[in-house]
């Protein structure tokens, strides 16, 4: 488990947003002590909106779907095939067989957003089948399918069963961009066969991802079988198999993809997931951090994962956002998260028992917690997350006993487009001053966070985030941030004024 998941959790209202069904953890992760986090998913859903922006050509798709929904002869049968519409330079059909050959400029229309264009096509309406021995574009607006764009070869397609083959093929689904040697189109899937994904639209994609096999599922996975993964052409790593969750609007399950940045204390730095499938729900990750000033700060576990539980044994090194360090010697780390029945409430126990080293001190450190949450509570473009705990720390190096509970409250509000802003209220009765260790540890209980984004345009965009010490009413920290879209990759520039410090960091789409 890695910091994020195996360190108490620095928010519990966080735990609320992960269990709830339908809300994807954050895409993008701020990395910050400031709390701006708390825009993460603001900002996510402003990048999703903007990726889900229509085309003009599927703006058109879905004028003329209605169109033709409004000059029916006779009543849609919904337990038959949405009505097919037919257009070209030269038509011929055979009403006795349903036999048709259609040349030049051709376009086939179906009532359900589906369009086939080529230059020339053949088919039988009875059979509803449709031939296309050349090149052929296929766009897909289905109200609950994929969004799909494609250029091909050799298309043949059922239009009743909604099925059919694709070659030789180019174009995009959902955000994601693919090519694939073979497309096999089912009513619940695609499969692509020799095929490749990136989020990256450029024509020389900075990283993609080539799979013997992919089976992308409507606004829900795709799953890759043998995949390699690419930055520019020089292969980083490969997989037996790899799932990404949420193929349609969301965007989670980034693919393992390394990280580089540069800050005052430890220089140039890179960070890297790998994990490997073990079965039976185990999971083995290496999270792979090197560093300019100290070398290597790796951490590794294996971990299993089923039903709300996780529960590893963890050894290396882990690093906080205010660059403070604990080694894990090992441990042993166990998260549950669960709903309360059927209510808005959500609860989750977490324990972790194992050898800590840092400044000098060995201690075996015993943690138990537990926490209770609520769901967002959302009106209007404004959201509040509320969420509290009891936690329990001894360490056996002198005996201590640190127990008391915690609280959060954060507010944010998505003012509009360009402006979104937040303030959040933490209570914890842990402190650096009553903890053996500091790591992900403040000097002070009480404290409050509170700042706002600017998105100047779809690439650039602005961010103050502030930490103020409520225990002795001083600022601890105001950071200023510059987020920068490079197309295939983000670049992040931070200055934390209170320190006069720089931190740079370059991470690849997505994050």
């Amino acid at each position: 488990m890695t910091d994020r998941l195996g360190a108490r959790v620095a928010l519990g209202l966080l735990a609320a947003l992960v269990a709830v069904p339908g809300v994807a953890a954050a895409a993008y992760h701020a990395d910050s002590d400031t709390g701006v986090d708390a825009l993460d998913y603001i900002e996510n859903e402003h990048r999703a909106a903007r990726e889900q922006r229509l085309t003009a050509e599927q703006e058109q798709l879905l004028k003329d779907a209605q169109a033709m929904s409004q000059h029916l002869r006779h009543p849609v049968d919904a337990t038959q095939p949405a009505p097919v519409a037919f257009e070209g330079d030269e038509l011929t059909y055979d009403e006795r067989t349903g036999d048709f050959m259609a040349k030049g400029k051709v376009s086939i229309l179906q009532m359900d957003a589906h369009r086939f264009q080529a230059e020339e096509m053949h088919g039988n309406t009875q059979k509803q089948q449709v031939v296309i021995p050349g090149k052929a574009h296929m766009l897909q607006m289905t109200p609950g399918q994929v969004r799909v764009t494609l250029d091909g070869y050799a298309a043949n397609y059922n239009y009743g069963l909604k099925t059919g083959t694709l070659g030789e093929a180019v174009g995009k689904a959902g955000s994601h961009y693919i090519t694939g040697q073979r497309f096999e189109f089912y009513p619940d899937h695609i499969v692509v066969y020799n095929g490749t994904e990136t989020r990256c639209g450029a024509k020389s994609p900075d990283y993609h991802l080539a799979a013997d096999k992919m089976v992308l599922y409507p606004n829900d996975k795709v799953t890759m079988d043998n995949v390699r993964f690419y930055i520019k052409h020089t292969k980083i790593l490969q997989k037996r198999r790899y799932e990404n969750d949420k193929l349609g609007n969301n965007n989670g399950g980034a693919p393992s993809f390394p990280r580089i940045g540069y800050n005052s204390d430890d220089r140039m730095w890179l960070k890297w997931h790998l994990d490997h499938d073990l079965g039976h729900n185990f999971t083995a990750n290496a999270y792979l951090h090197a560093t300019g000033a100290d070398g290597w700060r790796s951490n590794y576990d294996v971990t299993y994962a089923h039903n709300g539980l996780q529960s590893g044994v963890t050894y290396g090194y882990f690093e906080d956002s205010d660059e403070k360090w604990v080694k894990k010697e090992p441990s042993w780390i166990t998260h549950f998260d669960r709903r309360l029945g059927h209510t808005h409430f959500h609860y989750g126990l977490d324990g972790e028992y194992g050898r800590w080293y840092g400044s000098g001190v060995h201690s075996t450190h015993t943690y138990g917690g537990f926490r209770l949450s609520y769901d967002p509570i959302k009106w209007q473009r404004n959201t509040l997350y509320l969420g509290t705990g009891y936690d329990l720390t001894h360490e056996s190096y002198d005996g201590s006993r640190v127990h008391g509970a915690r609280f959060d409250a954060v507010f944010t509000r998505d003012i509009d487009l360009r402006w979104a802003a937040y303030a959040g209220y933490h209570y914890s009765k842990k402190t650096a001053e009553n903890s053996l260790f500091d790591y992900d540890t403040d000097d002070y209980s009480k404290k409050f966070e509170g700042g706002f984004s600017y998105r100047v345009d779809d690439r650039n965009r602005l961010v103050v985030g502030t930490r103020y010490d409520m225990d002795h009413n001083q600022w601890k920290n105001v950071d200023y941030y510059w987020y920068h879209d490079m197309h295939c990759a983000q670049f992040i520039l931070r200055y934390k004024s209170m320190d006069n410090t720089w931190q740079v960091r370059l991470q690849f789409t997505p994050w």
